[in-house]
C-alpha cells in the first residue's frame, strides 16, 4: 500500500512591512478631504503589520524563494521532482499557468499545472497531491504558493465610499509557501473533506471586467460581511471534524491547528462556530497580515519551528475561504 506524508514544509515572508498605523497615514496622504479613522484597521482586524513584497517581485518568485528553502532543507533538487502544483490565488499570467514560471525558477522540468480555489487553494492541492500519490502516478510533488496580494490594496477612496466594505484589502500581506508530498510506506496524510455553499460568491470577491477599451481589469477586493457570514452559517461545518472522528480523533489529540485567517475578530468567530479551541490555533494574522492562500502552510512552519509540533504529531489544517468553501486536512507530522 503506497500512502502520501509531508516531507517538510516553508514560508517566505518578504523583510519589508507596514504597519497598519503607517498604511492609515498613506491613505490620508493619498486622499486628502477623505476622513480616514486612525487605528480601526488594527482594532477592527487585529491586523497590526503585514509583509510587502520587493517592487517587480512577481508571485512565482516569492514562491520559488519558499520552494528553494524547503528543497535545500529537505535534501530535493528540483530534478528529483515529479510534479509541481502551484496553488495560490495570486497569479502572474492567465496565460500559462504560473506554475510554469515556478518551474523555470526551480530549474525543474517536471509537470505542472495551477490549482487555485481561493484561500483554500493550497489545502486542495495536498487533497489532490495525496490522491496523485497513492494511486502511484507521482512519487514527489511540490506544491508552491505565491501571494502578491497587496497589489488589490485600494489606495484611492472618494467621498461616498463604503470603508467598512474596502476593509480587508488593508489586511492582506505578501508572501510565498512551499509544501513537499512524498510516497511513503505510512501514511501521513490521513484524510480530507471539504464543504461549499456556492450560491454566495459574490460576498468576498476581486472581479475581472472587459475594459472598454479591450483588455482585461481586474478590481479591488471587497466583502458584504452580512452575505459573507450567512453563507458561512450554510456550509455543512460538521465535514471540518469529519476526517478526525472518522479515526476516533478530537481537537483535543491535534498538536495544533492551523485555520484560514482573514481578520482576529473573524478568526473567533469562526472557532467558536465550528467547535474549534482557538488556544489550539496558530495564529499569524496579528504580525503578518492575511497570507492568503499562503496562510496554513504558514502557520504550519511556525509551528514546526517553535517546536509545538514533532514529527509523529496530528496536525489539522483547517481551510475556509471565499466562494464560499471550508474543509479540513489531516496530518500526521
Amino acid at each position: 500500500m503506497r500512502y502520501a506524508h509531508v516531507a517538510g514544509v516553508a514560508v517566505h515572508l518578504p523583510e519589508r512591512t507596514l504597519t497598519s498605523a503607517e498604511l492609515e497615514e498613506e491613505l490620508a496622504a493619498r486622499n486628502p478631504g477623505v476622513p480616514i479613522p486612525r487605528g480601526l484597521i488594527e482594532h477592527a482586524t487585529g491586523v497590526r503589520r503585514r509583509h510587502l513584497a520587493e517592487p517587480g517581485q512577481r508571485a512565482a518568485d516569492l514562491a520559488v524563494l519558499a520552494a528553494r528553502e524547503l528543497l535545500a532543507e529537505t535534501g530535493h533538487v528540483p530534478p528529483a521532482l515529479d510534479l509541481i502544483i502551484y496553488a495560490g490565488v495570486s497569479s502572474d499570467a492567465i496565460e500559462p499557468a504560473t506554475a510554469h514560471l515556478v518551474a523555470a525558477g526551480l530549474g525543474a522540468g517536471c509537470p505542472v499545472f495551477d490549482v487555485r480555489n481561493a484561500c483554500n487553494s493550497v489545502a486542495n492541492a495536498i487533497e489532490l497531491a495525496e490522491a496523485l500519490i497513492v494511486a502511484g502516478r507521482y512519487r514527489t510533488v511540490l506544491i508552491a504558493c505565491g501571494e502578491i496580494a497587496t497589489a488589490i490594496t485600494r489606495w484611492r477612496l472618494g467621498p461616498a465610499d463604503d470603508y467598512a466594505a474596502v476593509l480587508p484589502s488593508y489586511t492582506v500581506s505578501d508572501s510565498g509557501a512551499a509544501v513537499l508530498l512524498e510516497a511513503a510506506s505510512t501514511p501521513g496524510v490521513l484524510g480530507h473533506r471539504f464543504c461549499a455553499h456556492s450560491p454566495s460568491w459574490e460576498a468576498a470577491i476581486v472581479p475581472i471586467t472587459r475594459a472598454p477599451e479591450g483588455g482585461l481589469e481586474i478590481g479591488h477586493f471587497s466583502v458584504d460581511f452580512h452575505d459573507l457570514a450567512l453563507g458561512i452559517c450554510k456550509l455543512d461545518l460538521d465535514v471540518l471534524r469529519r476526517p478526525l472522528t472518522d479515526r476516533g480523533l478530537d481537537w483535543a489529540d491535534m498538536a495544533a491547528i492551523c485555520v484560514h485567517q482573514a481578520s482576529l475578530p473573524s478568526l473567533h468567530a469562526f472557532c467558536e462556530l465550528a467547535g474549534i479551541p482557538v488556544d489550539k490555533v496558530e495564529v499569524t494574522i496579528e504580525e503578518h497580515g492575511n497570507l492568503v492562500a499562503s496562510t496554513l502552510p504558514a502557520q504550519l512552519a511556525q509551528a514546526v519551528r517553535a517546536g509545538r509540533v514533532r514529527r509523529g504529531d496530528l496536525v489539522a489544517l483547517v481551510g475556509v475561504a471565499g466562494g464560499v468553501g471550508a474543509g479540513t486536512v489531516l496530518l500526521r507530522w
